[in-house]
């Protein structure tokens, strides 16, 4: 595989897997790519960050030093679509456009799981008024490629070139193959966050139910009562103001310290 291949660029990122060994995946493969983009997942902080970084990869992936790709990722729901991340601030322009007139290469290709090509923006037939707008952008060929997702959202990446005919048969592979490991890298991301939304939920609520153990021991200390009849006065005490129930324990306990409660997990 020479140096214009589309794969060159993601062999050659910061940001690849370091391999050693006769049977690690050869660079450019759907198992080289997979593992990049779990790597990926893995360095970003959040969802928003791998969309970023993923936007940014797959424009790197496709580009050749005679073809500059753009790239946008678009995720459709039902009634709404919007561009998730982008390449550059162009990219994002050309999104928004095709995103104005409702219709495009890129929404189509989302919306049907299936790639669409426009060889050439001035003499391509589909989305005429599109196409001559994206055309005074300076962008003559577009690839539309689905990113497959779970439940009623999807999602696709939205590839733009400068010249005419600017993705090859092997660039269409190669951007078909990359966007099928995107979609399990996606699906990877999102689930990660999820668990970290969940796991942030939990000990908020054991920080929260600490707070309110704390106040109920004082309110029982206070009145000599069951723990039950102090949960009832806190809460009692929350519905006539219409606070959260955490609020008024907070302040029962800095009635009495100044030091702030702590969750002990260990």
């Amino acid at each position: 595989m020479n140096d214009h291949s589309p794969s060159f660029a993601l062999r050659n990122s910061p940001a690849a897997p370091a391999h050693s060994g006769s049977e690690d995946p050869v660079p450019g493969s759907p198992a080289h790519t997979a593992i990049f983009l779990q790597n990926l997942v893995l360095d970003s902080r959040d969802v928003t960050q791998f969309l970023d970084d993923l936007a940014q990869v797959a424009a790197g992936y496709l580009s050749t030093p005679e073809r500059v790709v753009l790239c946008g990722v678009t995720l459709i729901r039902p009634r709404h679509a919007e561009t998730l991340a982008s390449s550059s601030p162009a990219a994002l322009a050309l999104d928004r456009i095709q995103h104005s007139f409702g219709d495009g290469p890129c929404l189509a290709a989302t919306r049907t799981q299936q790639i669409v090509q426009v060889r050439d923006t001035r003499a391509d037939g589909r989305w005429p008024e599109y196409h001559a707008a994206v055309a005074r952008q300076g962008m003559l060929s577009i690839l539309g490629v689905p990113i497959p997702l779970e439940g009623e959202a999807n999602c696709g990446l939205n590839l733009y070139s400068d010249i005419v005919d600017g993705f090859t048969p092997e660039a269409v592979r190669a951007a078909e193959v990359f966007a099928r490991e995107a979609s399990k890298s996606l699906r990877l991301a999102v689930r990660i966050a999820h668990l970290s939304e969940k796991a942030d939920h939990l000990t908020s609520a054991l920080e929260s139910r600490t707070t309110t153990d704390l106040a109920a021991g004082i309110v029982m200390g206070q009145n000599k009562c069951s723990q039950t009849a102090a949960i009832v006065i806190l809460k009692s005490a929350a519905g006539r103001r219409q606070v959260r129930l955490r609020d008024v324990a907070a302040e029962v306990v800095a009635s009495v310290t100044d030091d702030v409660p702590v969750t002990h997990f260990d």
